[in-house]
């Protein structure tokens, strides 16, 4: 099966053994630019407000070429770790790439429980199986 990543640059680390684990058992993975590019995402945080548009411009080109890997594969995979205190955070651009497999009928996974926030009644009705932890049960 041909499966995306998803999830907050923050947890590029656990994209990359991610996807290591899912090509072990024959899948092919396709990881967010950021996951590819940037190993060490300290950067974002350093940004001077006179480089706020090339970050702009940056992110806008990382959001557009996310969605032709969602719409080329047969699922995604939320890696939704905790972040910043929030347990099982989906993001802004996550929850955007969630909304693009389901209009596109992708199967979606989400590794972790969803977060119990507002947006869970927006993941719920998109219909994603839950793996609880357990990368095992990706099928």
């Amino acid at each position: 099966m041909k499966i995306t990543i998803c999830g907050s640059v923050k947890f590029i680390k656990q994209m990359d053994s991610a996807k290591s684990f899912l090509e072990s058992r024959g899948h092919a993975v396709l990881l967010p630019i950021s996951a590819e590019q940037d190993q060490d995402t300290a950067w974002w945080n350093k940004l001077k407000l006179e480089d706020m548009r090339k970050f702009i411009s940056l992110k806008s080109e990382r959001i557009k070429a996310h969605f032709p890997k969602i719409k080329s594969s047969d699922a995604i995979l939320v890696l939704n770790y905790d972040k910043d205190g929030k347990q099982g955070y989906i993001g802004p651009n996550t929850l955007m790439e969630i909304a693009i497999a389901f209009e596109h009928g992708k199967r979606i996974y989400i590794l972790n429980d969803l977060p119990d926030d507002s947006l869970y009644e927006e993941v719920i009705s998109m219909l994603p199986v839950c793996l609880n932890g357990d990368l095992e049960k990706l099928q």
